[in-house]
């Protein structure tokens, strides 16, 4: 008992940590437009999704649900606390790698990848709750293309209602409209990408036989917030260039569509308790956008790289996550 108390601790720590680190990592995302436009200085908008994402993280709880509950049944989950305990150092290590070389990757890609992957290790193939693990992998793989036919759509709009406009003081107009979006995307962000912890960490309370239902606990919501909110005040800047700049040249015409795009999906699906890739779809929007403004003038080959990175986040993750539970396994 006191090993597996031990176990559980250790999970809390690292789902705050991971958390800690979606803040610098994935949050940098949410603000990406607003800084690349310059409608906000770096350290103003990174405050200010610092607090619209705490805000965020603790008002919603059906995707933490969906995280203990969907990828496998943690009350029957064999070895549960070292399942999850290696899924979280698979996940974290993966973050770091990806933000070290400035790729935006999916925190949520990485996450859910190392849970199923630690999960198999574990108890084979039989651990995985197929319907929920499904469910979440056709939001994740949706979800970009979605915001992409979104994005274009918008951006359409846009150029169609002002078309004709001073340009000066169409983008000057945006840019402040900006400032409002990006709160928008930031808390968007703390309502789905928060949650990802709150439900590993209740998915390590109930495999410790300290909890029996999947509610999230009051504790648990505020500390998830505060670590993601203190990642965030750290910033991601490495993230910010390429998601502000490499992809295309953004405006504030842009950045307030790709903004509007990516926040209506993102708080979508926290609505239906689906966990998604903010990177994704934010990414993915930005697409969309540019290809509404000019195909050529999206950097198809930067995109290419990003998604690349979502496709083998996944399994590299999964297949990390296993290799670590055996490890530890072996010790433990």
């Amino acid at each position: 008992m006191d090993t597996l108390i031990l176990l559980t601790i250790l999970v809390v720590i690292f789902a705050l940590v991971f958390d800690f680190i979606n803040g610098f990592h994935d949050t940098a995302n949410a603000i990406a437009t607003s800084v690349s436009t310059r409608a906000l200085p770096p350290k103003t908008a990174v405050i200010m999704a610092a607090i619209m994402n705490f805000v965020g993280a603790i008002t919603f709880t059906g995707v933490a649900k969906a995280i203990t509950k969907d990828i496998v049944d943690p009350f029957a989950l064999q070895n549960g606390t070292l399942v999850i305990l290696a899924a979280l150092l698979a996940a974290i290590i993966w973050n770091l790698v990806t933000w070290y070389f400035g790729i935006p990757s999916s925190s949520s890609h990485a996450i859910i990848g190392s849970i199923a992957g630690a999960a198999i290790a574990a108890a084979g193939f039989a651990s995985l709750n197929y319907d929920g693990f499904i469910k979440i992998i056709q939001a994740l793989i949706l979800s970009p293309f979605i915001a992409i036919a979104v994005g274009f759509i918008m951006m359409t709009l846009f150029k169609f209602i002002f078309k004709g406009f001073n340009l000066y003081k169409t983008n000057k107009g945006f840019r402040t409209v900006q400032i409002g979006t990006a709160a928008i995307q930031a808390f968007t962000h703390g309502t789905n990408d928060a949650q990802k912890a709150m439900g590993i960490i209740t998915m390590a309370l109930i495999a410790a036989g300290l909890q029996t239902n999947d509610d999230v606990q009051g504790w648990v919501r505020f500390a998830c917030a505060l670590a993601m909110g203190l990642g965030t005040s750290i910033g991601g800047y490495k993230i910010i260039k390429t998601v502000g700049g490499k992809i295309m040249k953004i405006r504030p015409v842009n950045g307030v569509a790709a903004d509007l795009s990516s926040a209506s999906i993102i708080f979508g699906a926290t609505l239906i308790h689906l966990p998604v890739s903010t990177t994704h779809v934010i990414s993915s929007a930005i697409m969309g956008v540019g290809a509404a403004q000019r195909v050529k003038g999206v950097k198809w080959g930067v995109a290419r790289k990003i998604v690349l990175t979502w496709i083998i986040t996944l399994p590299i993750s999964a297949l990390l996550a296993g290799g670590i539970y055996l490890l530890l396994n072996l010790f433990v």
